[in-house]
């Protein structure tokens, strides 16, 4: 009679688990996304990353974890917003992708 109570409890520390670590793969991915925008003298707006999409894959080593993508925007000139995405597999990045962007035009006032 104790199967429903263990599968709840079962259940709610995997949900438990699945929510601690979406957070510190969110952390890696703002990070990421944050370096890749200093790197490249971009301004990371919103200092944040949005979940795109999730599923499990395996690993070099053929176990079996998530995949997280994240989106995010950032800006090359502070008046526009680019799009970019962050893939991380577990807690690693595996693909940052801040797209091809044209440097400002200068323009000269007489």
């Amino acid at each position: 009679m104790f199967g429903p109570e263990i599968f709840g409890i079962i259940l709610l520390g995997a949900l438990a688990w699945l929510w601690y670590d979406s957070l510190k793969a969110r952390e890696a991915a703002v990070r990421a996304a944050r370096a890749a925008c200093v790197a490249e003298g971009l301004m990371l707006l919103d200092d944040t990353v949005a979940i795109s999409n999730l599923k499990p894959v395996r690993d070099d080593d053929g176990r079996l974890t998530l995949q997280r993508a994240y989106d995010f925007e950032f800006s090359d000139t502070g008046n526009n917003r680019l799009p970019g995405s962050v893939v991380l597999r577990g807690h690693r990045v595996i693909l940052l992708n801040v797209g091809s962007h044209a440097a400002p035009e200068v323009r000269t006032l007489h």
